[in-house]
């Protein structure tokens, strides 16, 4: 995942707009589907605002969530794979009554 993908799934799943995460950080918000599509990575300023309107840091957004160089990387980072696969899922299963996700829960052990 390229830094403006995981920009991308971040402001999703804090449910913040592409245009206000633009306005904040000073850019064009045309700039975060180019990102995406060449791959790029902005200036270390423009960056920096990124990452605190998103209140995450730099390294979260360069590196697609993994701390770079740490034991352990592999196995975090298929974690982060799987929940980025099933957020939307994830999203939908948290909005519901709490009674619904327990029979759910119950559904899924019984499974």
């Amino acid at each position: 995942m390229n830094f403006w993908e995981t920009v991308d799934s971040e402001l999703e799943y804090q449910n913040k707009e592409r245009k206000d995460l633009a306005a904040a950080a000073g850019f064009d918000v045309s700039n975060i589907g180019k990102g995406i599509k060449n791959g790029g990575v902005p200036l270390a300023d423009t960056a920096v605002r990124i990452a605190k309107f998103l209140n995450v840091s730099v390294e979260y957004l360069v590196s697609g969530g993994k701390s770079v160089g740490t034991a352990g990387d592999a196995e975090f980072s298929d974690d982060f794979k799987k929940f980025f696969f099933y957020r939307k899922l994830v999203n939908k299963i948290d909005s519901l009554p709490q009674k619904t996700k327990d029979a759910l829960v119950e559904m899924f052990d019984k499974i």
